[in-house]
């Protein structure tokens, strides 16, 4: 009720400890709070915060135009409700190194669990649109080192990305991913490969945990879980997935109202009114203080 009651060392804990696991951890990606706990509730080991999803949410394309502020109030809001470690995107840090430190802390106190920093140049782009540009491997080596020496928690899993495979080769790719190991990173997020060889290089070249994302319509070849499993990768995100598939269906709706000026038809694709009190746990908030809290949770 109201907050988890995991506390955010105990999900940061977790998410090491799960790692460590033989089987690749799936993080959906939540676009809000409710999301969230939906994914909680259908059985997943962890979540993940896409910054596309924060900009879209926003009304804003992916090109680096959300805030520090935006993406740690968003982090605060979907750690409080799940018992589940959340995986943050933290774009470029928002700067360079000591602007990446504050990010790492913000967002630690948000109740991360783990946070993503990438080596594209600020503002960055998405990292499946053409045009990106990359910074000098000694700058995005200080962005790791600044944002391993500003966590608090030694358990806040800190991520390198390198969107380098687009702008220059696999082989570049995998050079700036050991050398963001070397800087200290505990996992490393090659991001757009392009098919299954080169993860299995990547897999070979780099000791530490490997992220893959899964997104739809993106560069590449789209991913199953249980293939990204077989090339030993450790953990894999669906960023978008979750908005696309709730816009989809919003689109839809949309057009039947339009149309024919009621909804009907499209009851049983909606979430219930009884299964979304069960999600918010209305029973609790009804335990707690029946004087105060004394509404009924109706179908």
């Amino acid at each position: 009720m109201l907050h988890s009651p995991t506390t955010s060392a105990a999900k940061r804990l977790a998410l090491r400890e799960r790692l460590g696991a033989r089987d690749i951890l799936v993080l959906p990606g939540a676009f809000n709070p409710l999301s969230a706990m939906l994914i909680e509730q259908r059985g997943f080991e962890g979540a993940y915060l896409s910054g596309a999803v924060i900009a879209a949410d926003l009304g804003l394309p992916d090109v680096g135009l959300t805030t520090l502020s935006e993406v740690a109030l968003r982090t605060q809001q979907v750690a409080r409700v799940t018992s589940l470690p959340l995986l943050v995107d933290a774009d470029t840090g928002f700067g360079e190194a000591m602007n990446v430190a504050r990010t790492i802390q913000l967002l630690e106190d948000a109740g991360a669990a783990g946070v993503h920093v990438e080596d594209q140049v600020n503002p960055k782009r998405c990292g499946h649109l053409d045009g990106k540009l990359v910074v000098d491997v000694g700058v995005a080596r200080q962005r790791v080192a600044a944002a391993v020496a500003a966590r608090r928690d030694p358990h806040l899993l800190i991520v390198a990305r390198t969107d380098a495979r687009a702008t220059d080769s696999l082989g570049a790719a995998i050079d700036r991913a050991r050398s963001y190991v070397d800087a200290g990173a505990d996992a490393i997020f090659p991001e757009a490969l392009l098919e299954a060889g080169e993860f299995e290089a990547f897999r070979k070249a780099i000791q530490v945990p490997l992220l893959a994302n899964a997104t739809e319509f993106g560069k590449g070849e789209p991913w199953t879980v249980p293939a990204l499993n077989d090339l030993g990768v450790d953990m894999v995100i669906f960023p978008v997935s979750l908005l696309r598939l709730a816009m989809g269906a919003a689109e839809r709706g949309l057009g039947v109202l339009r149309e024919r000026g009621e909804l009907s038809s499209l009851f049983d694709a909606m979430q219930s009114r009884s299964d979304l009190y069960e999600l918010l746990d209305y029973q609790s908030y009804e335990q707690f203080d029946g004087d105060v809290f004394n509404f009924g949770s109706t179908k």
